[in-house]
């Protein structure tokens, strides 16, 4: 190793993202198939085993750490068939007598969350797993012990260090708890460091016997040409660009030399956050704050759920003049203390009685049964929030006060969000949601949607939803489906669920947490039953008082119209439109999206616009577009008067979006007839084949349209104009076309509106014509035998 005078310097890196070794890109994934059952020398390729056989996860973040950990085993087996949705790639094999399953992140998926959906998945198709360990690289942390490149940290717990929440005056209060691998692992561990006591760690004897298995693995093996450069923490790299061939040598932390290249063994607490550390003042500021010796960005999301031993083999210094090439030999030493680790773990055997295989496919029928076809299909059609809107809620007092754990006696975890139609309830859930899948605590949801199927709009497809998630993020809570007292007759032959079930298994769940948080959102409860939701609620507040006296850490964030009129006995409540952050949000919307240049007129429009839409924020989008088109054609004069005329009421808006222009009214007429009366949400090529039948009625037009020629502009161009904007083709995986919100659906059914008239040309009559609904019999004529869509009748 070289010394700190010596003058060759590794090159900076200059990546915001987690550091990767961009010369070796990792393996495609026909190599990578090819190579898992492939074996190196002193190997050997074996069958014969199962997914039970398996007992030791082994999770790595980049494809350098899959290497060195492959290269550790001493043999290698064939691949086995994986868990349904299960995106893992898996190299198998054995070390020490430990079956291990060897698997990667996605690449450039890194972070806390990426960490626990890999895990998951693990767990998923490798049920017998009894420990994981997380092995890679990380940033060491000078100054309290003398860590140095190529180290070894092993964690006696870890910490999530940007997990926390923002308080008065905008400071950052950090909430992460630190977390303790497995006891058995930690008694290896100690077990293993009283060996070293007498006899030296192994690990530069099996990186020695990985050298002369496979020379090409040199840069992984030694280290004698890399050169371990620190620099004060208040020197900065100055070019991030360029090498530190020009930063000042008189800066280097003059350190003691070493007597050999052995790397050093480290354990103590590993500091775990979602962006990487390149600022040595700041590495300093937390690691004095949380106790770190080392900064990595997997480790949290693995802790919460499985209690897994990381280890880190220490690449940089997490500080500016960080350098890509000690990557390699530190994801080997760390893969080197891991093999040697399992040396000292006894074998778990895996030996499976009847009854508990019996047991686990049981699990898995059960699992699989939770599902259902569109379970999270209304959360991708949300429209997330625009630019950075929606961002005050985070800040607001009654949100942390809500995810205060001092105080849950007071509202038991409950926090509810009403407002009006077209508020924009669904949007801020889905953005709070989003954020919340950031920190490291386990995140469910469930998004109503009264446009949906059955298990759509109802509590029952919002209990299989919450406990599939909850299961799946926390296998280990799956032992609750083990217990067949909780059934009774509530799980059924066809698949279907009793509610009691539901609630009972939930219940069951949440109360083997332990210390563990869970933090949940449900959104749009007026779009269920109203029984429904007050059942569902009166059970909530059941659980929120069984996990205050549980000293649980359950927290559920609902929304809602200001009907059904629900009181809560705890919880806190929150009006959307009365929020000065929502009313700011209007605001950013209309100042981008208004398209009327700038003077005193135009200022009196935005002011007179945000009066009157009263926190809608639907209205306003609405809105905005019929201004922009009155801008567009020069009739700024015409402006103020055409919103003056504009109705104030979402309901009345639609009504005069209807009335106002009579062009094109035939296609508008078959559009929301086909919306509303199709037997299900009709395909866009469905809605196109349908309206365009029914404006031009011949088989010649319909015979020469070719979809390969109609692209997904023009489809979407298609349903906005014919439904006047009112209708959108959803964002899921099934694209189904349906109007842009349930108020929408709601007011085209009201009976007072189906005898309103809106024109005063040819389809003069009742609104819409609601009452002919579209037949099989009237369309079938006009549609060629290979595309009728018979189901949408």
């Amino acid at each position: 190793m070289y010394s700190e005078n010596e003058l060759q310097e590794t090159p900076a890196s200059v990546l915001d993202k987690r550091p990767v070794d961009e010369e070796n890109p990792a393996p495609t994934e026909s190599k990578r198939r090819k190579r898992d059952c492939e074996t190196y020398n002193e190997g050997s390729s074996r069958t014969g085993f199962t997914a039970d056989d398996y007992t030791v996860g082994w999770v790595c973040a980049l494809h350098i750490e899959m290497a060195a950990a492959r290269s550790m085993l001493d043999d290698i087996h064939n691949n086995l068939s994986k868990s349904q949705n299960d995106s893992n790639t898996y190299i198998l094999g054995s070390l020490h007598h430990h079956n291990v399953v060897i698997a990667c992140l996605p690449m450039d998926g890194y972070g806390t969350n990426n960490a626990a959906i890999v895990a998951s998945n693990m767990r998923r198709t490798f049920p017998s797993i009894q420990m994981f360990l997380m092995v890679g690289i990380g940033g060491g942390v000078p100054g309290k012990v003398d860590i140095r490149l190529g180290d070894v940290v092993v964690s006696t717990g870890v910490v999530q260090y940007d997990l926390g929440k923002t308080i008065q005056q905008g400071h950052f209060q950090p909430t992460g708890i630190t977390r303790q691998p497995l006891t058995t692992l930690m008694t290896a561990v100690s077990a293993l460091r009283a060996h070293h006591e007498w006899n030296p760690s192994k690990i530069p004897v099996i990186l020695s016997q990985i050298r002369e298995r496979n020379p090409s693995m040199i840069q992984y093996t030694d280290c004698e040409r890399l050169r371990d450069l620190l620099f004060d923490s208040a020197y900065e790299h100055s070019e991030p660009i360029k090498s530190c061939d020009d930063c000042d040598r008189s800066r280097l932390v003059c350190r003691s030399p070493r007597s050999s290249n052995s790397p050093i063994i480290h354990y103590g607490i590993i500091a775990s956050g979602n962006q990487v550390i390149k600022h040595a003042k700041t590495r300093d500021q937390l690691a004095q704050k949380f106790n770190a010796i080392c900064f990595e960005m997997e480790a949290a999301g693995l802790m919460n759920s499985l209690q897994c031993l990381v280890i880190r083999g220490i690449c940089d210094y997490s500080d500016s003049h960080k350098s890509k090439q000690w990557q390699k030999y530190a994801s080997a030493t760390a893969a080197a203390y891991a093999k040697e680790f399992l040396s000292v773990i006894p074998t778990i055997g895996t030996e499976a009685t009847p009854t508990r295989e019996v047991a686990r496919e049981r699990r898995r029928i059960l699992m699989d049964s939770l599902s259902f076809e569109k379970i999270d299909a209304r959360h991708s059609n949300i429209k997330s929030a625009y630019g950075k809107t929606c961002v005050w809620l985070l800040s607001h007092p009654d949100y942390i006060n809500w995810l205060t754990p001092a105080e849950f006696p007071q509202h038991h975890g409950l926090l509810w969000i009403y407002g009006k139609p077209g508020a924009g309830k669904s949007t801020v859930m889905k953005f709070i949601y989003t954020r919340a899948l950031g920190n490291s605590d386990t995140t469910i949801s469930f998004f109503f949607t009264a446009r949906g199927d059955d298990l759509e709009k109802s509590t029952q497809g919002m209990y299989r939803s919450l406990l599939l998630q909850l299961l799946e993020k926390l296998p280990d809570l799956q032992e609750v489906l083990d217990l067949p007292s909780r059934f009774g007759q509530g799980h059924n032959d066809d698949g279907s669920w009793g509610i009691n079930v539901l609630q009972s298994l939930f219940s069951a769940a949440i109360a083997k947490l332990g210390r563990r948080r869970v933090t949940c959102f449900v959104d749009a409860l007026d779009e269920c039953g109203e029984s429904q939701v007050r059942d569902m609620m009166e059970y909530f507040e059941q659980l929120g008082q069984s996990a205050l006296d549980a000293e649980g850490k359950l927290y559920i964030c609902f929304s809602s119209r200001h009907y059904p009129t629900i009181c809560i006995q705890n919880g806190r409540t929150l009006t959307l439109e009365d929020q000065p952050g929502h009313s700011q949000d209007l605001e950013k919307y209309v100042r981008s999206k208004l398209q009327a240049g700038k003077g005193k007129d135009v200022n009196s429009v935005r002011t007179k616009l945000l009066q009157k839409a009263a926190g809608v924020f639907m209205w306003v989008v609405l809105v905005v577009n019929i201004l922009n088109e009155e801008f567009q054609r020069g009739r700024i004069f015409a402006v103020k008067r055409r919103l003056q005329e504009i109705p104030a009421e979402l309901s009345e808006l639609f009504k005069d979006i209807l009335r106002r222009d009579n062009k094109n009214m035939a296609d508008l007429l078959l559009s929301i007839q086909w919306i509303l009366y199709a037997k299900r949400p009709m395909k866009p090529e469905e809605f196109y084949y349908a309206v365009v039948a029914g404006l031009d009625p011949t088989r010649e037009n319909l015979a020469q349209w070719d979809p390969e020629h109609i692209t997904a502009d023009d489809m979407n161009r298609f349903v906005c104009s014919s439904s006047k904007g009112l209708a959108e083709i959803t964002k899921s995986k099934a694209q189904t076309v349906q109007f842009i919100h349930e108020s929408t659906t709601k007011n085209f059914q009201q009976p007072l509106l189906t005898e309103q008239k809106i024109c005063d040309n040819k389809y003069q009559g009742n609104f819409l014509s609601l009452n002919m609904r579209p037949t099989k019999s009237s369309i079938m004529p006009i549609l060629p035998r290979s595309t009728y869509p018979s189901t949408i009748f």
